[in-house]
């Protein structure tokens, strides 16, 4: 009798084992991205160090104005960004945040002219023109700003696998800043500015003996 000579079995390419070492790596990572592995972050331990470099001066600018009011503010932003010819669970996002952000309102003091404050010869009524209250720029709080959720097609998160953007956040923070600025505008801030600066330079003037104080704006 013959006894059949059985096969060893064939060694795995080498081609092979590197596409198996990718595949692990690539389902590993996103169990970490994902949380789909509940504890895998733990497994591999994760430490946080600030290697920043010191903040440099860049320049120092003398302010003459006077801040007078402050608003502070709120907004929820839904922003979508859809793809032509492809449903979102494929191609998409929507990303829902709330921002809040303060904006000042201040009177530009720099801007009087010799004119513009008059003084009577017994120092005992002044008249004082000012320019009108103007509002500084939104100011996003980081503190209480924070995204609610966010949705994104297959595409977008096989590329967020691969790639962290810093800046992911940036469109909706831009909308959170535009539309605090223009609830601003529609807000009662110049004249509650204008207001205060009136009361403030009053209660000033009369601290050093001045009985009458007409303050007035215009441009």
């Amino acid at each position: 009798m013959t006894t059949p000579i059985r096969r060893l079995p064939g060694r795995m390419p080498g081609w092979a084992k590197v596409l198996t070492a990718v595949v692990v790596l690539a389902v590993l990572f996103a169990g970490i991205r994902l949380s789909v592995l509940p504890g895998l972050k733990d497994l591999f331990g994760t430490e946080t160090r600030d290697r920043s470099g010191p903040a440099l001066l860049e320049s120092i600018q003398d302010i003459s104005r006077y801040d007078a009011a402050t608003g502070n503010f709120q907004v929820v932003v839904d922003l979508e960004k859809d793809t032509r010819f492809l449903p979102d669970a494929i191609r998409g996002s929507r990303t829902l945040y709330v921002g809040a952000g303060t904006v000042d309102a201040y009177v530009d003091l720099g801007k009087l002219g010799k004119d513009d404050v008059r003084v009577d010869e017994d120092r005992t009524s002044a008249t004082l023109r000012l320019p009108h209250a103007r509002l500084g720029t939104p100011a996003l709080d980081p503190e209480r700003s924070y995204a609610v959720s966010k949705e994104r097609g297959l595409l977008d998160r096989l590329g967020d696998l691969f790639s962290d953007n810093p800046n992911s956040e940036q469109a909706v923070q831009k909308l959170a800043v535009r539309h605090i600025g223009a609830a601003a505008k529609e807000s009662e801030l110049i004249a509650r500015a204008e207001s205060n600066t009136t009361g403030m330079l009053e209660g000033l003037l009369r601290s050093l003996g001045f009985t009458k104080v007409d303050v007035s704006y215009g441009d």
